[in-house]
């Protein structure tokens, strides 16, 4: 009986023990509909927001675009999501709460997040009260042409790269133990390429910032007057 209790929850290792564990209410689909849907909507509400900047040559461009919608993206997960697991992660085991349910059946692919690991409550209270907030002040300095938007950008890119590659790599440090490896749904698409946005994306925006700030530089430097020759 002991050892059927320790297994009678969905997430791996199978005797890892889960006090008050209660199986999710609502369904997967009803769970990833709200995830997609909300990340949807926030996207195309900032798409149509970008069509009316303007800078010194006309609009930005598609790819531009794309980039404060992901921000506005970023927002919404750091911010609302992520910061849910770091007020709640103590009690997401037996919470029927709508964003605690997206965690456990997220936590299918990595059960640190229902076990309240310590590596993942620090690295996600970083993100969403860091990274969340930069983000936001990053989209409204693209919308008004701020001069620091690309400093914002390189900023909140480099700190989720960096969280992202430390994620991964301490999951692959611990065997890959906290999850279904090869699962098609959670290993695969919850694990793997959802969290492989935040490497791939922020890696081009770091060097998109990059190009940018160093091309403003050379221009400023061009501009700087020459020490007169005694």
């Amino acid at each position: 009986m002991a050892e059927a209790a320790t297994v009678a929850h969905p997430y791996w290792p199978r005797e890892l023990h889960l006090p008050g564990y209660r199986r999710n209410e609502r369904s997967l689909w009803s769970l990833l509909s709200f995830l997609f849907a909300g990340s949807g909507l926030l996207l195309a509400a900032t798409w149509l927001l970008t069509a009316r900047v303007r800078t010194r040559v006309g609009r930005p461009g598609v790819a531009r675009r794309l980039a404060v919608c992901w921000f506005a993206v970023c927002a919404f997960v750091h911010g609302v999501i992520e910061g849910w697991f770091s007020l709640y992660h103590g009690q997401l085991a037996g919470d029927q709460a709508f964003l605690s349910q997206l965690w456990k059946e997220y936590a299918k692919s990595d059960s640190r997040y229902i076990s309240s690991d310590n590596f993942t409550v620090c690295m996600e209270t970083i993100t969403a009260w860091t990274w969340g907030p930069l983000s936001i002040w990053t989209v409204y300095a693209f919308l008004r042409n701020k001069p620091y938007r690309f400093v914002l950008q390189l900023v909140v890119s480099l700190g989720q790269l960096y969280g992202d590659v430390l994620y991964f790599f301490t999951e692959y440090r611990d065997g890959f133990s906290h999850g279904d490896v090869g699962h098609p749904l959670y290993f695969w698409f919850y694990f793997v390429f959802l969290n492989s946005l935040w490497i791939l994306i922020p890696a081009a925006l770091i060097l998109d910032a990059w190009s940018q700030l160093s091309a403003t530089q050379a221009v400023a430097d061009q501009e700087r007057p020459k020490p007169k020759s005694t």
